[in-house]
């Protein structure tokens, strides 16, 4: 009897265990889902309010500072600092090695001068299209990069990728054609930073494929930062110096301009947290979602912005072929890891970080 008690005893200790260590794992996976959500909205809200800060630092009376380069070789300082000081002095963030003097001159110097292409001419067509507008002609990234990418022999010409490229094209002409106060001079401003872009992930892919260095957000903008500031620095001696030397009426508003900085910094800190806790998938259904958020957003928030049904018809003609683009390259991406690991997580994180840079 005393040893049927004891069995009964254990079993039921061994029952109250598994019972506790399934709910300590079934709380772990809601935490985590909690955490990985919270972090896609931070990477949403962070994308999406750096887009509609930098508009208004550029264009509102109230801040008055039209200056696109200054503001984006404020960011470029402000990173290479910040970079510095999370990696030198406080070693937080480690610096991953394999950079060699041949590389960062002919692959990291390539990569801040496009960077800084991307930034100045985008941040400058907010002067004179809507933000609305703005995120519709950037729809045409995936052209750019494959056109691009085809020329320098990263990507193969087929009729499925020719018939989405297509379907992207005519989307974006459908939403160009609904807008009501169309300016040229945006639009090519607009369309120069794409391509500053398409030749920035091109130059990446490059870096990583054929060169075999891989970085984390954190080394990239290490790297990347200072160089894109160099290359920003000449033509703002030419273009804004004299500008702003010579205008009285702007004020240089320390704590705004230091908070823009610090939002640009945080929004790729919250591109490489999404990354490390879900995957490429996710963070690009993410980018479609802010796309959607920033254009209909900026209808309410800025008198410039007027939608019509031609606007939202083309623009959901050019997203549904950016869709069909990101699910072609994640399968052609997911196609070799089947028996290894080796390309993972490092190149993913490079091309991806590139979005969040460019969301301004």
């Amino acid at each position: 009897m005393k040893e049927r008690r004891r069995s009964k005893v254990l079993i039921s200790d061994h029952h109250s265990r598994s019972d506790s260590m399934a709910a300590d794992r079934s709380k772990g996976v809601v935490r985590d889902e909690f955490v990985t959500y919270a972090y896609i909205l931070l990477y949403i809200a962070l994308s999406s309010g750096q887009i509609f800060f930098n508009k208004w630092v550029l264009s509102s009376k109230e801040i008055n500072f039209p200056y696109p380069l200054g503001l984006t070789l404020l960011h470029m300082i402000f990173s290479s600092v910040l970079c510095f000081l999370l990696t030198k002095v406080l070693k937080i963030f480690k610096v991953e090695e394999g950079m060699t003097l041949e590389i960062y001159v002919t692959s990291v110097i390539p990569i801040g001068a496009m960077f800084a292409m991307t930034l100045w001419l985008g941040n400058t067509a907010y002067l004179y299209i809507s933000v609305s507008f703005a995120q519709m002609l950037k729809a045409i990234m995936p052209v750019a990069v494959f056109v691009l990418g085809v020329a320098a022999g990263l990507e193969m010409m087929s009729c499925r990728m020719l018939l989405i490229m297509s379907i992207i094209s005519f989307g974006v002409l459908v939403a160009s054609y609904g807008e009501l106060n169309i300016n040229w001079i945006g639009v090519v401003y607009q369309m120069g930073g794409v391509v500053g872009e398409a030749l920035r992930l091109i130059f990446m892919e490059i870096l990583v494929k054929r060169k075999g260095i891989k970085l984390n957000p954190i080394s990239l903008m290490y790297y990347v930062s200072p160089c894109s500031a160099v290359c920003l620095f000449l033509p703002w001696i030419f273009l804004e110096k004299s500008k702003m030397e010579g205008n009285s009426t702007w004020d240089f508003h320390f704590v705004v301009l230091t908070l823009n900085s610090l939002c640009t910094f945080a929004l790729n800190l919250s591109v490489f947290l999404v990354i490390s806790h879900t995957s490429a998938l996710t963070i690009r259904v993410a980018g479609v979602v802010k796309d959607w958020v920033v254009v209909l957003v900026s209808a309410l928030l800025f008198a410039d912005t007027k939608l019509t049904v031609i606007n939202l018809f083309g623009y959901a003609i050019a997203i549904a072929g950016v869709a069909a683009y990101n699910n072609h390259k994640l399968k052609k991406e997911a196609s070799p890891r089947v028996t290894t690991e080796t390309p993972g997580d490092d190149s993913e994180s490079i091309a991806l970080v590139s979005q969040a840079n460019t969301e301004r």
